[in-house]
């Protein structure tokens, strides 16, 4: 058990580094940067001895190698660095936003999975009829329609016409004001368990009516097993693997999803953190965020990994 361990470690550290590398080259490709970001037009005023003076002080004169090596190697000791715009650091901006990220992340994943497998176990246990028409209908709208049209469709039918505006009060903790706070983070995670949820339900739909065909299948309903029995034992757990699957690739739909949804709803989340950071150029905030981003999808589907070992006892001896 330690050598697979071993190996799944050092493959999250590489795909964590390279996600680091490529990030950080990709950022100095931009033209400007963070200074030239906040001075805007007075940049043109100052001489070019002034600009590398602030350059340097900033840390954005030196070489992208030394840059990098620098970060990381505060990174490593703990130190996101300051942001280039607001001057905090980056650990106060991201512990501030992560909790609303993720309480976005934890409900629209709840939510995707009740639609996911609600709808598709009643799709595949009802094929062809009116129940899996509704289904399959609701997984086209939910895989062919960004999430942020969904957003911005669902925020605007709701202030014309119950003038509902959550928002406006500023964003509440959930331990705060729990019933306002489940106001403002509902209908964005409402609107990212609609392309999740989709998934789930095919990949749903599709394991259940393969097990269906199955001889174990075949042969629990000939015995007259009960339904639920059948449903529970014989179709939901041997699709569960699958399931689990397709729960985990959704997770990196969902982030990528939510920057965009918390920035229509006015979240101050992760990603709209990181949408700010990338307009002013704040370097330190963007690798910051970035890391985490990649770091979660990373461990979601480790521990997804690990699980089937617990869903399916024959993959314990792979």
């Amino acid at each position: 058990m330690l050598l697979p361990l071993v190996r799944r470690l050092a493959s999250m550290l590489t795909t964590l580094f390279g996600v680091l590398v490529v990030v950080f080259v990709i950022l100095r490709l931009l033209p400007g940067n963070a200074v030239t970001a906040s001075l805007g037009v007075n940049a043109g005023l100052l001489s070019r001895a002034q600009l590398q003076a602030i350059d340097k002080f900033y840390g954005v004169g030196e070489s992208i190698p030394q840059q990098f090596f620098s970060w990381l190697w505060s990174m490593l000791h703990g130190n996101l660095g300051v942001s280039l715009s607001s001057r905090e650091p980056v650990s106060t901006l991201v512990g501030s936003a992560l909790p609303v990220t993720l309480e976005l992340a934890v409900m629209s994943m709840i939510l995707g999975i009740l639609i996911g497998v609600g709808f598709g176990m009643i799709g595949a246990l009802h094929p062809d009829r009116w129940q899996d028409d509704v289904g399959q209908g609701l997984a086209v709208f939910g895989l062919s329609v960004p999430s942020f049209v969904i957003g911005t469709v669902l925020i605007t039918y709701l202030a014309s016409i119950f003038h509902y505006f959550p928002s406006s009060l500023g964003f509440v903790g959930l331990f705060t004001n729990p019933w306002l706070n489940l106001q403002q983070v509902f209908f964005p995670a409402l609107t990212l368990s609609f392309g999740i949820g989709a998934a789930i339900m095919r990949t749903t739909r599709a394991a259940v009516l393969e097990i269906k065909n199955l001889n174990f299948s075949r042969t629990a309903r000939g015995k007259g097993m009960s339904q639920i029995a059948y449903v529970w034992r014989h179709l939901f757990l041997n699709a569960l693997v699958a399931i689990t699957t397709m729960s985990g690739i959704q997770f990196g739909y969902l982030l990528g999803g939510a920057v965009i949804v918390e920035d229509i709803f006015v979240l101050p989340g992760i990603g709209r953190l990181l949408i700010t950071s990338i307009t002013d150029r704040d370097f330190p905030v963007v690798q910051s965020v970035t890391l985490i981003f990649a770091a979660g999808f990373i461990v979601v589907n480790t521990l997804i990994d690990i699980s089937y070992t617990i869903i399916d006892p024959r993959t314990r001896s792979r």
